[in-house]
């Protein structure tokens, strides 16, 4: 799962906003920031000061972050706004049991 070393970091999946890409709360995800991200990529990107697992959609207006849950909003990717994009998600590995 992990082709790069130095550039891959794991960090935990949590909320329900990429339910619909089968990303769950708790889900350990693999992401490589030696990816290049493309149009229907899952990424990990800062947004509001912290970090968000998104699917990076190119729009007419430009580039944004999209939940894959109906339930939440897209972000127009602004990098004015500080929006950076640290990585691509390659894997999202989920707990078989609740233990």
């Amino acid at each position: 799962m992990v082709k790069r070393p130095a550039a891959t970091f794991f960090c935990k999946a949590d909320g329900d906003s990429m339910t619909g890409a089968g990303i769950h709360s708790g889900d350990l995800l693999v992401v490589d920031r030696s990816v290049q991200p493309h149009d229907g990529d899952i990424v990990v990107a800062t947004l509001d000061g912290g970090l968000t697992v998104k699917t990076l959609r190119k729009t007419e207006a430009g580039w944004e972050l999209a939940s894959a849950n109906p339930d939440y909003p897209s972000f127009p990717v602004d990098p004015d706004d500080g929006v950076q994009i640290w990585g691509v998600v390659t894997f999202a590995v989920s707990a078989l049991t609740k233990r």
